[in-house]
């Protein structure tokens, strides 16, 4: 057994059922539980490994639910275009994609999300061109250290069937359901504590059938596994779903047995009042893609009335070519300030009328924030071990050096510092009780000598090498 011991934090916030902030807070962790978290001097005096977290925040790790790591091969392309647009020029890019183009793409994305603060990610790889397997994800996620939800996503409903994407990077749907079921039975465990977990994700109404969708939910729910897809993201979206299906997206998706406690949607930005309630009565998970919906103008998420209504919401940064990052911190610090300019009333062009639209500057404060990025991510993806610091916990936790320039005059709130002092990377980043960020740098890879590796790939892909 190893011990690891964090200490002497200047705040450390649980986010447990109290929403514990202890001063001078750490935790003990024996192998990679949490054993002990409480003011610094009622913890053990000693452990394998002590960190001395003085003058630091220490948070839960954040959650990521919704991505697409291959992406940071392609970022800064069709900057200016909505998603049809934008996907239409990409797909025939990511035509290129390899399998070593996947393995390498998702170091890099991994890497940038645990710099920034996230412990657990999940990922929708839904192309699979030239000799594409899901198992280098798998692989890359365990040579980063990151805790990790694999999605066996997948295409089948080309242009030829009335779909947007072009025939050549589809698949067969006997296929998909074949591979599927391998690679659950391979790689996903459902213990607790788990670094490793795989979902199904088709990849969204205008990429995939009907039966499809209806298939890949029978097989999820036969082996206990999650459900996953992209819903109500554009107008665009709206009228395909309309035209082709009568329906609108969540009916639609409704009609396929796609709401429930093991299914989440991203992104979820046109839904009607009904809507909404549907996901709160049924405890359907929502990604939050704050950055991704700006970038593409898609639109801004009802993420108060969704928590309001009971349906869990949680934060993702989303693909790296529509985001074009992948900062947690930044876009948990986005979503907070997304919401404070949400329309909320119409101020009126009438004489003496200003024009425009009103926010609510109270609408989403920092600590709901990193809420909505911690445990509401974790419930999203179906954790009951990740999200907060307790006894009993995985041992995911991240530490915020407040010794910067950046946090000058803020150390009266370091939690709402975090995100509104314009979030920086991560100091310490400890995954499953093993220390993957040390003092800024990250432990597992050298950086140095992969990121040549990764941007000669990318040149290769965009050029069509």
């Amino acid at each position: 057994m190893t011990t690891l011991l964090a200490k002497n934090a200047q705040l450390l916030i649980t986010m447990d059922d109290e929403r514990r902030e202890i001063a001078n807070g750490g935790l003990f962790v024996r192998d990679n539980v949490i054993e002990a978290v409480g003011p610094s001097d009622a913890l053990p005096a000693t452990a394998d490994t002590v960190l001395d977290l003085s003058g630091h925040v220490v948070l839960p790790g954040l959650i990521n639910t919704h991505h697409h790591l291959y992406q940071s091969l392609t970022r800064v392309i069709a900057q200016d275009a909505d998603l049809f647009t934008w996907l239409k020029t990409l797909y025939p890019i990511w035509a290129n994609l390899t399998d070593e183009a996947v393995y390498v793409s998702t170091i890099t994305g991994l890497a940038e999300l645990a710099l920034s603060g996230c412990t657990t990610s999940s990922d929708h790889l839904y192309i699979f061109p030239n000799d594409c397997t899901l198992d280098s994800q798998i692989r890359a996620a365990a040579d980063v250290g990151l805790r990790f939800h694999a999605a066996r996503g997948s295409m089948s409903l080309g242009e030829s069937q009335g779909g947007l994407p072009p025939d050549r990077v589809t698949e067969d749907e006997a296929f998909i359901l074949r591979d599927s079921r391998r690679l659950i039975e391979t790689y996903h465990d459902a213990s607790r504590h788990a670094m490793t977990r795989v979902f199904l994700a088709p990849c969204s109404p205008f990429s995939v059938t009907a039966d499809l969708m209806r298939e890949s939910a029978a097989l999820a729910r036969a082996y206990g596994v999650r459900l996953h897809t992209h819903l109500a993201e554009t107008l665009e979206e709206e009228i395909f779903c309309l035209e082709t299906f009568g329906l609108r997206p969540v009916p639609y998706v409704e009609s396929l047995g796609w709401t429930g406690e093991d299914v989440w949607h991203a992104h979820c930005v046109h839904m009607s009042r009904g809507e909404i309630d549907l996901f709160g009565r049924t405890g359907t998970g929502v990604a939050h893609c704050p950055s991704s919906n700006m970038r593409l103008a898609s639109g801004i998420c009802h993420v108060l009335d969704l928590r309001r209504a009971g349906a869990p919401v949680g934060l993702g940064v989303d693909g790296s070519a529509s985001n074009d990052s992948g900062h947690m911190l930044a876009e948990a610090r986005q979503a907070m300030l997304l919401q404070r300019v949400a329309p909320d009333r119409y101020l009126s062009e009438a004489p003496g009328g200003r024009g425009g639209f009103g926010g609510n500057a109270a609408a989403l404060s920092a600590r709901e924030a990193l809420e909505i990025a911690t445990r509401g991510s974790a419930a999203v993806l179906g954790r009951n071990d990740v999200g907060h610091l307790a006894p009993g916990m995985s041992a995911d936790f991240i530490a915020v050096n407040l010794n910067r320039l950046d946090y000058a005059g803020a150390w009266h709130d370091p939690a709402a510092a975090v995100l509104f002092c314009g979030p920086r990377g991560v100091d310490w980043s400890v995954i499953n009780g093993r220390v993957v960020v040390d003092q800024g740098r990250l432990a597992t890879v050298d950086l140095e000598t992969h990121l040549p590796r990764h941007n000669a790939i990318s040149r290769a892909m965009i050029n069509g090498e």
